[in-house]
């Protein structure tokens, strides 16, 4: 059997995408044989305090010489110190969600200099692993890794119930609409109330799951310019919700919108479509290659117009609706399962088997 040390920074169950592609990653190395540590690192990266930056290298730096392990790059892109005295000590593989200083709402002085970091992180690791076509060509060009050493493997995605009933012109009387993300500003939750502000004589109700503490002043923000467009009584937060409960607002939405500014990936487009659900979205060119034609809108980044545009084409055409979510349907038997990521990954890794056993 072979032996895994996957590391990654704060709590493993935290509700976002990049921590559901660890725990993701993690069960499915498990089923094939590997024999998987997980450790947490500590809190606060990609800013923690100094003593949590070095207890977490020394956690590392104590272990076994040679082992394996998987740094998540969250934590992994800051430890640009240490990462060829670590390299020297064992087999790195350096996961990148995306490039931290690609992060929305950063100076550019900060954004240089989590960059410069990640750059020397990354080039000490043995391998890198990244969950997107656009981050590896990101990662290519950013921090000069050469495309051999790196290695795309794609979030996977939960297959929900069979999708073979009839479709409907919607749910409900009332078009609902249904957005999954931590309220960021890389969410783009206030270009979406500002788009929705322009079609209060439309019926269309928006619920919003995902957590609404971990930026307070964008919260503030948002909630501020609902107040404004007068739509307490059409949007509603609910706050983040466990894997368990997520799916009944899948099953009972007719439209999925997401207005990121910057995406890895975006594993919340695939999970809608996934559920058969049409989906508006914007985010770069992660998200313009993950979402496929037909079952989907584009939006550029930053477009109040074209994202109202897009809202207005599927909240005010039941038939439009029915043909993106057919196509979404479609889509859905296309999308790789959290199985294949994890093959996939333990390829990377260098089992060409796709199995973790000797």
């Amino acid at each position: 059997m072979k032996h895994l040390v996957f590391a990654y920074p704060g709590d493993l169950d935290t509700p976002t995408g990049g921590y559901v592609y660890d725990r993701r990653i993690i069960a499915g190395l498990a089923k094939l044989g590997w024999d998987v540590e997980p450790v947490s690192l500590g809190e606060g990266f990609p800013f923690p305090e100094e003593s949590v930056l070095r207890r977490a290298e020394e956690q590392i730096l104590g272990l076994p010489k040679g082992a394996r392990i998987v740094i998540d790059g969250l934590a992994y892109g800051v430890m640009d110190h240490s990462a060829p005295q670590i390299a020297n000590h064992l087999d790195i593989t350096a996961l990148v969600h995306h490039p931290l200083g690609c992060e929305t709402g950063l100076s550019d002085e900060r954004a240089a200099e989590l960059i410069k970091k990640e750059q020397r992180s990354v080039q000490a690791a043995k391998r890198v692993i990244v969950t997107s076509p656009a981050t590896a060509q990101q990662v290519e060009a950013l921090f000069d890794v050469r495309s051999e050493r790196i290695h795309v493997v794609v979030p996977g995605t939960e297959k929900s119930a069979p999708l073979d009933g009839d479709l409907a012109p919607s749910k409900s009387d009332t078009p609902k609409l249904l957005c999954v993300a931590t309220v960021t500003r890389r969410k783009g939750y206030d270009l979406l109330v500002q788009a929705l502000g322009q079609m209060a004589d439309l019926d269309w109700h928006l619920d919003i799951v995902g957590a609404t503490d971990r930026e307070p002043a964008c919260f503030g923000e948002v909630t501020e310019l609902i107040a404004k467009h007068s739509l307490e009584s059409r949007i509603t937060f609910h706050g983040a919700l466990p894997a368990s409960e997520l799916g009944q607002f899948y099953h009972s939405a007719d439209i999925f919108v997401l207005a990121s500014r910057y995406e890895g990936y975006g594993m919340a487009y695939t999970e809608a479509l996934a559920h058969g659900l049409p989906v508006i979205g914007s985010g770069g060119g992660a998200v313009r290659q993950t979402l496929p034609e037909g079952a989907s809108l584009y939006c550029e980044t930053e477009s109040v117009v074209h994202l109202t545009e897009a809202l207005k084409r599927l909240i005010m055409s039941p038939q439009e609706r029915m043909n993106f979510a057919q196509a979404a349907r479609e889509a859905a038997n296309t999308l790789p399962t959290w199985a294949d990521a994890a093959k996939l990954f333990a390829s990377a890794l260098g089992d060409q088997a796709g199995w973790g056993k000797s």
